[in-house]
């Protein structure tokens, strides 16, 4: 039986719209017409050359996979527009979907087991469940138990730094390829998708890395909150999300903050992020602290009087990552040095430990490092002014900051006039970029590394 250019062309709006949003499909393909199909060529009408100009540019990949479901390799798609004068005549331009053996799947790319750049250690026998992060835990089991089958698609776990975010999300991924060996899981940082995204943009590879993605079953990305401001890795990042999410496939999201307090994020990518369970790490409590530290310390625990464990739990309250290098570093004195664990050993490093992270090193001390390098008033840093020695110095005083102190976002940027989480992120991600681009601000971002490190020791 024959089809009609009719159903033909409505077989392929289907499969167009299960990838755009109802506003792009209704606004660049609803006002589309067939008009004919012959010899394997589709030909279809669309309403003007900027309808023609704009789904080149943004959907001529769309357009040949669909081509390619529908008509098979051999399948050809024909637009045609009035021009602009309104004259009967027609422009025409055709394409072809044989290049493409295969849209979905790289050759032989299949065969291969992905590496997922697990952390191993990280796993749901050394994560201490509590109060603080029980419903993320538990939500991290049961898609162990069936990843993409669950109500949990995707899980987003947010909260702030040193509270377990990373250790659980490695977790999942390690137990679900404990228990499907054939599962390929992907974990890496936002910093490093974007990365790929620059890359594939430069190199003309885009195709390929989005065929790639659609090879991962469970894809674990971390600190999705540096996506802001990126609006093409956006974009890129929605037609994946859409892709895995379509096929059944697990996405896992960490955050430093809900997917509702996220800025200089599109509202589409933050709604499909509320489509599965929002679960938040908070600091945890006491009794937790403690079973941290028990754990933590294995064979070593018999070595350290239990008033001592409680006085460091007691002390150190908002940082697991911060709890573990007391603990480290009480163990240490006490090998290297001979020393008898206790209370006063414990008060000792406390102290230091404190010292060097809170008051060895400030935001403050930060900025008017960079404005003594820079040569510009400190007061400059949290002004208006966008004079480019004064603006670059605020961003690399908020990267610093960013890397070197314990202070939240919302701290950076009250530092610098109030600057929002976004403007934050802004900066960090734009000194980020220099230092790939340019040798030379990145030898300055070096010799102000430096400082920073020396002022910690003295």
């Amino acid at each position: 039986m024959i089809e009609s250019h009719a159903s033909i062309w409505d077989s392929c709006l289907s499969i167009i719209k299960s990838n755009l949003t109802e506003k792009s499909f209704n606004t660049w393909f609803k006002p589309i017409k067939s008009i004919k199909f012959e010899t394997n060529i589709l030909t279809i009408q669309v309403p003007n050359k900027f309808f023609y100009d704009y789904i080149e540019e943004h959907y001529l990949t769309t357009l040949k996979k669909t081509i390619y479901q529908v008509l098979g390799p051999k399948g050809q798609l024909e637009y045609k527009f009035l021009l602009e004068n309104n004259s009967s005549k027609s422009k025409e331009k055709r394409f072809s979907s044989k290049d493409i053996k295969n849209p979905f799947i790289i050759p032989g790319l299949k065969k291969t087991k992905i590496q997922s750049n697990l952390i191993t250690k990280y796993t749901f026998e050394n994560y201490i469940e509590g109060d603080c992060n029980r419903l993320g835990r538990s939500a991290g089991l049961s898609i162990c138990r069936k990843p993409g089958g669950t109500a949990f698609n995707p899980l987003v776990i947010y909260g702030d730094v040193g509270l377990g975010k990373t250790h659980l999300a490695h977790a999942i991924g390690n137990e679900i390829i404990k228990n499907f060996n054939n599962h390929n899981v992907l974990y890496l940082t936002t910093e490093t998708f974007t990365n790929q995204i620059v890359s594939a943009i430069k190199n003309g590879t885009m195709d390929d890395l989005i065929n790639y993605y659609q090879l991962i079953d469970t894809l674990i990305i971390d600190d999705i909150q540096f996506l802001a401001g990126r609006e093409k890795t956006q974009d890129i990042f929605f037609n994946i999300f859409n892709q895995l999410q379509q096929t059944g496939k697990q996405i896992i999201l960490t955050s430093d903050r809900p997917p509702k307090d996220l800025q200089g994020i599109s509202e589409r990518l933050i709604n499909r992020f509320k489509w599965g369970l929002t679960a938040d790490l908070k600091s945890p409590d006491f009794e937790t602290r403690l079973a941290i530290v028990e754990h933590k310390m294995g064979t070593d625990v018999e070595n350290v009087p239990k008033n001592v464990m409680e006085y460091i739990c007691f002390n150190i309250k908002n940082n697991i990552r911060e709890l573990e290098g007391v603990m480290i570093s009480l163990l240490a004195q006490a090998n290297l040095n001979n020393r008898f664990i206790n209370i006063e050993l414990a008060k000792e490093i406390i102290q230091k430990f404190v010292t060097q992270v809170n008051k060895g090193i400030t935001v403050e001390n930060i900025a008017k490092l960079v404005a003594d390098h820079f040569q510009v008033p400190i007061e400059t840093l949290s002004s208006k002014t966008r004079k480019r020695q004064v603006v670059i110095a605020r961003q690399l005083s908020m990267y610093l900051a960013k890397n070197y102190t314990k202070s939240s976002l919302k701290t950076i940027g009250d530092n610098f006039g109030g600057k929002d989480h976004s403007t934050v992120i802004y900066s960090i991600n734009t000194v980020r970029d220099l230092i790939d681009t340019d040798s030379i601000f990145k030898d300055t971002v070096a010799e102000l590394e430096k400082k920073v490190e020396l002022s910690l020791m003295t």
